[in-house]
């Protein structure tokens, strides 16, 4: 999950092309056949299960569309393709969302806020039992990610900051090859990683996204022209949501069926993803995400995280402040430039679930 850039050339590949192009209303159309992607992580677990399942098949048919949901190893690369336009819609933090296909001028929505990390991201030491004595190591993470954010947030709580230590860019895909080596003291990473490291017995988590919640936030990203053209697509895309919302967090043995198939999928037993979806804040109703969506906290998390793209020089291709990208919320309220809104909240087709109105 959750990387949102292997490289500044990375995001820079798929910026430059688009943020001319991505303005013309004209580029979407009225359609019936969609994509959307996703990678693993717990939160987005769902996803491959609708897909499995026939839920988003059963809602796809109720609005004569259909919708292909496409798992995507590569976090990074998933994000690349949502923003160059191969797919319609892309499960993607809100970090990332403004970083690439925002910060790139693709205008994306946030359709479905589905949960924040509480706990599941983390700073790991090697025989070091408190967050400041990580000062003068080499700490190894995803470069630009929502793990290099959680340090820095980190950092702040102990007087510390980025140059007390050097920072290790190191692929999600070998962290735990890398904290097994001697020379790997610290590591920033996500679930399920997080809770494998942590287990070997010269681990301890000296700090957690619970530190600083609502603040990682996990989203179904989707073309804002794409939506506004196809609504059935969002409502389709909700519905089966929150169907399978429902059902993963119901108690009897449908429920466990369904959190079965996707900790199996993720590469963990039932018992491993609870224990994940005990440090993910999930909203399993629509009225929960309303309520987080709108809340006054979200346009302040949302000024951290742009403050935090633009001192790494990442808010786009010559960015002039943290207020570069406009960021809409359902209030109507913009932080940023208000010229150039490319990230929005949106919240009508969400309380449409919850108003039963699907």
């Amino acid at each position: 999950m959750r990387t949102f850039a292997k490289s500044l050339c990375l995001a820079a590949a798929v910026t430059l092309p688009l943020a001319a192009t991505a303005v013309s209303p004209t580029l979407a159309a009225e359609k019936t056949d969609f994509k959307v992607c996703w990678s693993i992580y717990v939160g987005w677990m769902p996803w491959g299960y609708l897909q499995d399942s026939g839920i988003m098949k059963k809602w796809a048919d109720k609005y004569d569309i259909s919708v292909e949901i496409v798992q995507i190893n590569d976090y990074v690369e998933s994000i690349n393709q949502y923003t160059a336009g191969e797919y319609d819609g892309c499960s993607m933090t809100n970090m990332d969302a403004l970083s690439i296909p925002a910060g790139g001028g693709v205008d994306t929505t946030a359709l479905i806020v589905g949960d924040y990390s509480n706990g599941n991201d983390g700073i790991i030491l090697k025989d070091k039992t408190e967050l400041a004595d990580i000062k003068g190591q080499n700490v190894n993470l995803v470069e630009l990610s929502v793990s290099h954010y959680l340090l820095a947030r980190a950092l702040d709580t102990v007087g510390l900051s980025e140059k007390d230590l050097t920072v290790v860019n190191t692929s999600d895909a070998d962290m735990i090859a890398a904290y097994a080596t001697p020379d790997v003291t610290s590591v920033v990473t996500w679930n399920p990683l997080l809770s494998e490291i942590e287990a070997q017995s010269n681990a301890t988590k000296v700090f957690d996204s619970a530190g600083i919640p609502g603040e990682i936030i996990d989203i179904m990203m989707v073309n804002t022209e794409t939506l506004a053209d196809n609504p059935a697509f969002g409502k389709a895309l909700v519905g089966a949501w929150y169907e399978l919302m429902t059902l993963m967090s119901s108690e009897g043995d449908d429920g466990a069926a369904a959190r079965t198939a996707m900790a199996e999928a993720s590469g963990t037993d039932l018992p491993g993803y609870d224990a994940q979806l005990a440090t993910t804040k999930m909203f399993y109703t629509p009225a929960e995400a309303v309520t987080f969506t709108e809340s006054a906290e979200l346009p302040k998390t949302m000024q951290f995280v742009a403050e935090f793209l633009f001192d790494k020089g990442i808010l786009g291709e010559g960015a002039p402040s943290p207020e570069f990208v406009g960021v809409a919320f359902p209030d109507g309220s913009v932080y940023g430039d208000t010229g150039n809104v490319k990230l929005r909240f949106d919240t009508s087709f969400t309380k449409m679930a919850a108003d039963g109105a699907l």
